[in-house]
């Protein structure tokens, strides 16, 4: 007998990652019955789930939760899906369990380390999980470098540099806010964090060198390599190899002065996040702990003095 589909609620219509979440739900054969957004430029639902519920205020969006779920048990919700401002991730959870259902929800899981322990408690009194979409573990390259590194005792010497240009509406939106996103370390660099560590263990400690508002740079020890990263927003940033190529984005990895190779293989990596959740293989609130205690730590870090011929613009890279 044909199981039928699951039933899901998304925080967060609007935003940019948004339309990942959809097509994950309609590739796993479920289906979004309701979605919230403050803003209503969500025409993108069509292409996915027309008929879904859509409301602009949490309190209509509740209200229609707590309905389905008392009154019509097939329409109840089995998943939340959260890709609002990073600010309200734990929050939105908790609503997930109240709404007796489970959480799916963007990086950074949470901003503060200790808002971990309290959805903890939350998970063990109601029974619900909270899974965070750590993509970067179902990329075929990186899950290559996890195994290959699992029982060595290699050190490694990386090298990280992530610029992805953003213009003037940044600094002007929630993500602007270090409050609300957690500044660039966790915006953007987050999920390279949870990659790092999930290769090279236990994180322990972090030097920062560069602290601005479009730009962080710093080096980071785990217990099986030392990280120099250098993340951006600033176009001006940009080395030569992508001007050239008039991207707007440029992604580098190196592992002992090689190359790691993975532009490629990121198409269905959502797909791919939903598919492990369902089959109840996701990556939970303890599996987030690490990276959110480095990122939460760089945000509160003081300046550290360069040391050696370590420049935030890594050496080749321009």
């Amino acid at each position: 007998m044909k199981t039928p589909p699951l039933n899901f609620a998304l925080l967060g219509a609007a935003g940019y990652i948004a339309p990942r979440h959809m097509e994950a739900i309609r590739a796993t054969g479920n289906k979004l019955i309701a979605a919230l957004d403050p803003s209503d430029s969500v025409g993108i639902i069509d292409s996915y789930f027309p008929d879904a519920h859509f409301f602009t205020e949490f309190e209509r969006f509740d209200r229609h939760i707590e309905k389905m779920r008392r009154k019509d048990k097939s329409n109840s919700i089995d998943y939340v899906s959260i890709c609002s401002p990073n600010y309200l991730h734990d929050a939105h959870i908790r609503f997930a369990f109240r709404s007796g259902a489970a959480a799916i929800c963007e990086k950074p899981l949470v901003l503060n380390p200790w808002n971990l322990d309290g959805l903890q408690d939350i998970e063990q009194a109601t029974g619900r999980k909270a899974y965070n979409i750590l993509q970067l573990r179902h990329h075929p390259t990186i899950m290559e470098l996890h195994q290959k590194h699992a029982n060595s005792e290699k050190h490694l010497n990386i090298d990280l540099t992530y610029i992805t240009s953003r213009g003037n509406w940044y600094l002007h939106s929630w993500k602007g806010d270090d409050s609300k996103s957690g500044g660039i370390a966790t915006n953007i660099g987050v999920h390279f964090f949870d990659m790092l560590g999930w290769i090279l263990g236990k994180h322990i400690s972090t030097a920062v060198y560069l602290k601005t508002p479009t730009k962080v740079s710093g080096t980071t020890q785990f217990a099986k390599g030392t990280v120099r990263w250098f993340l951006s927003i600033d176009s001006n940033d940009l080395p030569k190899v992508a001007l050239d190529k008039e991207q707007r984005t440029f992604r580098s990895i190196k592992i002992d002065n090689q190359e790691l190779e993975f532009s490629g293989g990121f198409t269905d990596l959502h797909t791919t996040s939903y598919k492990e959740i369902l089959a109840g293989n996701g990556f939970g609130l303890e599996d987030a702990r690490q990276c959110i205690e480095i990122v939460y730590g760089i945000r509160e870090a003081k300046i550290s003095a360069l040391s050696g011929d370590y420049h935030p613009y890594l050496k080749g890279s321009q």
